[in-house]
């Protein structure tokens, strides 16, 4: 029976993919001002409202809204088209001062005349420099190669701030949705125990009533049960519980409970909620004590604060329902984690990282057609930057992943003077490799990272043990040697470079390209030369003059790199394999890379899936909602049950087990290369900048069939896993001349414009 549902399921969704195509636009949809879609739309304390960006002189009390930053913004829109291979030849877009004129298709700012361009993201305004503090109104309509000229768009508006810049970025308030009870049960006379399902950052707001007689009750916050309760004495954890004394009134009244203040995470580092919102707690459960009357559903209610999130923007679903639950937990984990509007480390201190910043962009981009956030939280901390050397290596990855999945360079323009410092050559020895141990971290090296103190290798973390050179490391190291140079740190400084070179070709610095070109080559010669034992077949932590320990962390990071030698993939990822999961879930993301680029998906799937202690499964297990910041209390003992880095398969299920990645940036060209390995079908919803990926695969030991559609003004290549013995291929029924990729288990299938495909491998 399960099976016959499972290929139903499958055949409704190929059904359905066929229905999205029949049922596309004809005018250009997704409309985003300065990589933000909803800018029109406004909010009071956190609520959707009725009014528009042009209507808020209406209203008396303050109203929040998407404010546009730069005098010059950039548009963004997806093409409409159905047929196979459609291409935007020319656009036109007008934007105006009064909704009147751009209804009328009059741009009295800027009307662009039709400018024969591919061009759909990351579009900039050329017309006068807008003012601040005024509504804005823009269209476009297209001309592709399958269809002519299109309808104009809907008439998308926009507000500026108050102050204004040549770039800056735009991004949304903070919202929130009223949630209720999924159950109350009452566990003894007069106590409530109240389950809202997930956890969540939130408010609570109750309807209570009273005769006079009850004066009081006892409401209870948290995260976590013990015996049926809510666990009251976390320990050293950070698992949320807050205990609040409510007088009542007579009569049925409404109470909003106050969120008090935390000192760890309201401290100068930390980024503060904001006013219109108000103090948050995580939580799932709550206790009423002390309360006689029935409660209904209906009188309890969460207000859960998130940044804007579109549940609907992906999806995945596959044969292992293990894999499902882990994917729903880690998309969730992304929306609920939000709640600040820029990237933090969950709740316990509410501060921006780099790492955790990177994995959550990385997850985000996988969940939903959502890029503001991350680069908001990216520019925050090229002025605020951490303390530990790879995360400051860290920032080129995201700025360079922002880069890919936009298409739009203006922060790279706008930070590259401060993006070059933070390759760290200023750390670079005679020997020619970096090292934060041997006097190079002078002041004007700091300065230039805008760091004050001293920057420390990390490998991974949590540490348990004291962090230096010469000491044992504890944690989650794998039991990494520490030396003067260090091999991860090392192979961060190379993954920059290569970014450096990119970013710099990317803004015309072919001086500046060059350079970082030839230096990159130069030294993933040198790392090989100083780090790889041949006679061991894998890297080494340090030197060979300073150790002989290797270490999980010490080759997954040169293996998802691309710093292997030539022929010694195969050893790297054998000597992976006796490690196990030897890293935390923040090292897990970049495991799972590693495992991917030497495709070895079957264990990459038997990792992402096993249910230890040490997985993703086990945060399921024991009773959280959101990731966990470590595998569990034992590994971390201080840890947050609500920390989006542990929540790597919401990108590594879209990006490497589905495989879609971006080839060039905006997704002008994408990568589709499933890796499904022992998955018997898989379906998904992967969102882009120029409309979603749909995909759906069915893994049988006969044929293999992908069936995907590739929105419009995209190209897309394609590879299919290269079967045992003699094969035929077909795309949507005709014969294709598959090519076998050189050291890999794939046949390149070819390139695909738009449009609805069905290769099938037999």
């Amino acid at each position: 029976m399960s099976t016959l549902l499972n290929r139903f399921t499958l055949l409704a969704s190929f059904a359905l993919l066929a229905f999205c195509l029949q049922a596309s636009d004809k005018k250009p949809s997704g409309l985003m001002t300065d990589l933000v879609e909803h800018t029109g739309r406004t909010w009071q304390n956190g609520f959707a409202s009725n009014l528009l960006v042009w209507q808020i002189d209406e209203a008396i009390e303050p109203l929040q809204y998407a404010a546009i930053r730069s005098t010059h913004p950039a548009f963004s829109w997806i093409v409409p088209g159905e047929a196979q291979g459609t291409r935007q030849t020319a656009y036109r877009l007008i934007v105006a001062d009064n909704r009147e004129d751009a209804v009328s298709g009059k741009g009295n700012l800027w009307d662009s005349g039709e400018v024969e361009s591919g061009q759909s993201v990351a579009v900039r305004y050329a017309g006068k420099a807008l003012e601040p503090g005024k509504p804005y109104f823009w269209r476009v309509k297209t001309v592709t190669n399958t269809e002519g000229e299109s309808e104009w768009s809907e008439v998308k508006a926009f507000r500026t701030a108050s102050r204004l810049s040549g770039y800056e970025t735009a991004y949304y308030p903070q919202v929130k949705t009223m949630e209720f009870p999924t159950g109350i049960k009452k566990i003894n006379p007069g106590t409530y125990l109240v389950d809202f399902g997930r956890d969540a950052f939130g408010q609570l707001v109750l309807t209570l009533a009273s005769d006079g007689r009850q004066d009081s009750v006892i409401v209870h916050l948290g995260e976590c049960l013990e015996g049926g309760r809510i666990l009251r004495d976390p320990g050293k954890s950070t698992i949320r519980y807050h205990r609040y004394p409510l007088a009542l009134l007579k009569g049925t009244n409404t109470y909003r409970i106050k969120i008090g203040k935390d000192k760890r995470n309201t401290g100068p580092a930390a980024v503060l909620m904001p006013e219109y919102i108000g103090e948050v707690l995580p939580f799932r459960y709550c206790e009423i004590e002390g309360y006689e009357a029935v409660l209904s559903p209906a009188a309890i209610v969460r207000e859960t604060v998130h940044y804007p999130f579109d549940e609907t923007a992906s999806s995945f679903r596959c044969s292992n329902d293990t894999l499902n639950q882990i994917w729903e937990l880690c998309k969730y984990s992304v929306r609920a984690t939000s709640f600040l509007g820029i990237y933090v480390d969950g709740d316990r201190e509410r501060i921006p990282y780099e790492a955790d910043a990177l994995i959550n962009q990385l997850c985000h981009y996988g969940v939903d057609r959502e890029y503001a956030i991350a680069r908001r939280s990216h520019e925050y901390l090229l002025k605020h930057p951490t303390w530990p050397t790879e995360w400051i290596l860290q920032a080129l990855s995201i700025v360079w992943y922002d880069y890919l999945y936009t298409g739009d360079s203006r922060s790279l323009e706008s930070n590259y003077e401060w993006l070059k410092p933070r390759v760290l050559m200023a750390l670079r020895e005679k020997n020619g490799l970096i090292s934060t141990t041997t006097g190079l971290q002078t002041d004007d090296f700091l300065r230039s990272i805008r760091f004050k103190g001293q920057i420390r290798d990390i490998v991974d973390w949590p540490h348990t043990g004291i962090l230096g050179l010469g000491k044992k490391q504890g944690g989650e190291d794998d039991g990494f040697a520490f030396t003067d140079y260090n091999g991860v740190t090392n192979a961060w400084h190379y993954e920059a470079l290569k970014q450096m070179k990119g970013i710099a070709a990317a803004l015309g610095k072919t001086d500046d390209a060059a350079f970082y070109a030839s230096e990159s080559d130069a030294f993933k010669r040198r790392f090989i030369r100083s780090f790889f034992n041949t006679r061991m077949g894998c890297f080494t932590d340090g030197l060979a003059a300073d150790t002989r320990h290797a270490s999980l962390h010490g080759n997954m990071f040169p293996l998802a790199f691309d710093l292997v030698p030539a022929g010694k993939k195969q050893s790297v990822a054998d000597f992976i394999r006796t490690r196990g999961m030897a890293c935390s879930v923040y090292g897990s993301q970049f495991l799972m890379d590693a495992l991917y680029e030497a495709n070895a998906a079957e264990y990459a799937l038997h990792l992402l899936t096993k249910t230890d202690d040490r997985s993703w499964y086990n945060m399921i297990r024991v009773g959280s909602t959101i990731s966990l910041e470590a595998w569990d209390n034992k590994y971390k003992p201080n840890q947050d049950w609500n920390h989006a880095w542990g929540a790597a398969p919401a990108n590594i299920i879209p990006r490497r087990l589905m495989g879609v990645e971006p080839l060039t940036p905006g997704f002008g060209t994408a990568r589709i290369k499933p890796q499904l390995a022992l998955l018997e079908w898989a379906e998904a919803t992967i969102p882009t900048i120029r409309g979603a990926i749909r995909m759906a695969v069915e893994n049988k030991s006969d044929a293999y069939t992908l069936k995907v559609t590739v929105p419009a003004n995209m190209d897309a290549e394609v590879y299919l896993p290269l079967p045992s013995g003699k094969y035929t291929v077909t795309n949507n029924g005709a014969p294709v001349k598959a090519v076998k990729v050189k050291g890999e288990p794939f046949l390149y299938a070819g390139k695909i414009g738009s449009g609805s495909y069905t290769f099938v491998v037999n």
